[in-house]
């Protein structure tokens, strides 16, 4: 139960109460005048990444090629990372609150494991196609933090894991009925495109992809446990729940925060309906410890899925682990008469990626990161609601371990109604919040601060106090330009 980061459990009735508050106001708006100066800054400053993305949309849909990189008004092209910063290609500074979307604890571009990768590729090779000792190193490394480890297998990414996570769970229990949080993300395979965001929305994002593939996906809202018990008894004359699987901090890396004992009523409903519980760590392993989150809840999951951090930062990120029993369904090679789930990659678990995963687990054991970027995250958390209390703003920070949220606009908090007549006034609620977020962000990057969709905000161990307190003068900037509107 090594590197915890957490060391208060937020109180998640406090949270929601704030929320709720949010909720019920007109949407707020950056001042027309600083709006403008910050979209200047954009024509002005980042003339370099306005026209390189504007030939890319010749060649690229959209202009980029990952969802992270799609920012108002256009896309920041980023030429290079170090420790706590980003440079772009116009030689513009900024504070690094995206960490490639949370993958990186130890600062950007961490020299001790980039020398441990450029001497593997100068002596070895990035790729061979064949077994290399790191995936064993790796296997072990994580295991030793993580009992409920007792086998892994790497993948490509998190969706893989996850598409592996239901196809193993769905052979060792003979069941078919997957549950998942509704707003949680789980990788954009064809049956877990559903409820992605926003509670209650089902298949509403879910374009391209027929209905059958997603008939034996259900969501239920987090912190409904008695939902989710009706669900899984309801499912018992439909096919068997075959697994419930969760970000145990809550849907959208904590966005929308569970209680507590939340976890562990879960892992109940489980044991009693004969269905495997899975974690979904892709975000919390090694973010907010290296034990995950399973670690801090005390909770044993069925399976694991593993993103992120499992490569280090470096490319071909994901994993499935778990007990030997169900693990054993994914083995390589052909058993005769033995039915396992089938999974694939040609690139996982290459060397690069391996050593990569392995040396950066070793690092953030020896430092201590989790605690320390943990630690930042705390005191930008308690900055930022300083800041909302000075400016009397409805606004919502809180964080858990190196995982920060700033609700300024409350997206993904607009509640569903399935009413036909309704309808469009959800979306256009839901268009006005997310604009607001929108150029918040912008005015975040404007003030030299990368976000995630400009209410997120993923620390690492380079965040120093120097840093954070920048940071938070930045901020706050920003938030004293805001002003009410009418929705």
């Amino acid at each position: 139960m090594s590197g915890f980061s957490i060391s208060e459990y937020h109180n998640t009735a406090d949270i929601y109460d704030k929320l709720d508050h949010l909720m019920s106001l007109p949407v707020y708006r950056i001042e027309e005048k600083a709006m403008s100066e910050y979209l200047r800054y954009f024509e002005e400053k980042c003339k370099k990444s306005k026209d390189m993305i504007t030939e890319a949309k010749n060649f690229i849909p959209g202009g980029v090629q990952h969802n992270l990189a799609f920012n108002y008004p256009f896309p920041i092209v980023i030429d290079r990372a170090d420790g706590a910063y980003l440079w772009d290609t116009d030689g513009n500074q900024y504070i690094d609150f995206l960490q490639s979307g949370g993958p990186i604890m130890l600062g950007n571009n961490y020299k001790p494991v980039r020398d441990k990768i450029i001497q593997l590729i100068n002596e070895k090779a990035p790729l061979t196609g064949l077994f290399s000792k790191f995936e064993l190193k790796l296997a072990k490394e994580i295991s030793k933090h993580m009992p409920s480890i007792e086998m892994f297998r790497m993948l490509g990414s998190g969706t893989e894991s996850a598409m592996a996570a239901i196809r193993v769970a769905r052979l060792a229990t003979g069941k078919k009925k997957i549950i998942k949080m509704g707003g949680a993300y789980h990788g954009w395979s064809d049956q877990m495109v559903y409820g992605l965001h926003i509670p209650g929305t089902g298949s509403f994002e879910a374009h391209g992809i027929p209905g059958g593939c997603r008939k034996h996906t259900h969501e239920v809202f987090p912190n409904d446990i008695d939902a989710l018990r009706r669900k899984m008894s309801t499912n018992r004359i439909r096919g068997g729940t075959a697994a419930v699987i969760v970000e145990p901090v809550g849907p959208e890396s904590g966005t929308r925060p569970v209680d507590k004992d939340h976890n562990k009523q879960i892992r109940e409903l489980c044991d009693q309906y004969d269905a495997l519980l899975i974690f979904d760590e892709v975000v919390t392993f090694g973010r907010i410890g290296l034990a995950g989150a399973q670690g801090y809840f005390g909770i044993t999951p069925d399976l694991t899925t593993f993103g992120k951090v499992v490569a280090g930062g470096y490319p071909a990120a994901g994993g499935l682990g778990g007990r030997r029993d169900l693990m054993e369904h994914v083995s390589a090679g052909i058993e005769g008469g033995k039915k396992r789930a089938y999974v694939g990659g040609t690139l996982a678990a290459n060397p690069l990626s391996s050593a990569a995963g392995y040396y950066t687990i070793q690092e953030i054991d020896r430092t201590n990161a989790c605690e320390k970027a943990g630690h930042a995250a705390d005191k930008m958390t308690k900055g930022l609601e300083d800041i909302i209390d000075d400016l009397n703003l409805p606004f919502v920070a809180y964080n858990q371990g190196a995982i920060c949220h700033l609700e300024t606009s409350g997206t993904m908090f607009v509640k569903v109604i399935k009413n036909p007549f309704k309808i469009k006034t959800i979306l256009k609620e839901i268009q006005i919040r997310q604009h607001f977020m929108e150029r918040v962000g912008a005015a975040y990057m404007a003030e030299g601060i990368v976000t995630l969709a400009g209410s997120r905000m993923y620390t690492s161990m380079a965040d120093d106090d120097a840093v954070v307190e920048d940071a938070l003068v930045r901020f706050e900037r920003v938030l004293k330009s805001v002003e009410q509107t009418a929705i």
